[in-house]
């Protein structure tokens, strides 16, 4: 008899049990939807620093840089910095290596710039060195000024 009634009872645990489970299943809250509407994700960190590479060198400013669906971010003008990286389309080398006439000179005191994160769904990682401060002032556009 003993035996019986702790079968019994196992058997009323597992099915309270599987109750239990079943109705916690059903009453899980539904999945957020995504918010960014009909926009690819524009999301950007970027960094300038002294240094030779990426690895080596010290972070000196960084900021974010939103531009989908609207600019925002703690860029200082991410309007601007949008605007500039939608009329290359996103291609940072041409927002760094634009022709200038400004005479620099030739001292080698390199600054890095990077970007990392999304640029219209697709994931970016850029660094380029300038050889100084003022190849720098002189090619960071409006992305790198900041």
């Amino acid at each position: 008899m003993r035996y019986i009634t702790g079968a019994v009872a196992l058997g009323a645990a597992l099915v309270l049990g599987t109750l239990a489970t079943t109705a916690h299943a059903v009453a899980a809250p539904a999945q957020p939807t995504r918010s960014g509407g009909l926009y690819a994700p524009t999301a950007l960190v970027l960094t300038a620093g002294q240094g030779e590479s990426r690895a080596t060198a010290t972070v000196q400013r960084a900021v974010t840089l939103s531009c989908m669906p609207g600019a925002t971010g703690s860029h200082p003008n991410p309007k601007a910095a949008c605007a500039e990286l939608r009329t290359v389309a996103g291609d940072f080398n041409a927002v760094t290596t634009a022709p200038s006439d400004r005479l620099c000179t030739r001292e080698w005191n390199p600054f890095v710039v990077t970007a990392d994160g999304v640029w219209q769904g697709k994931r970016v990682s850029y660094t380029y060195t300038f050889a100084n401060s003022c190849a720098m002032a002189d090619g960071m556009g409006a992305v790198f000024d900041f």
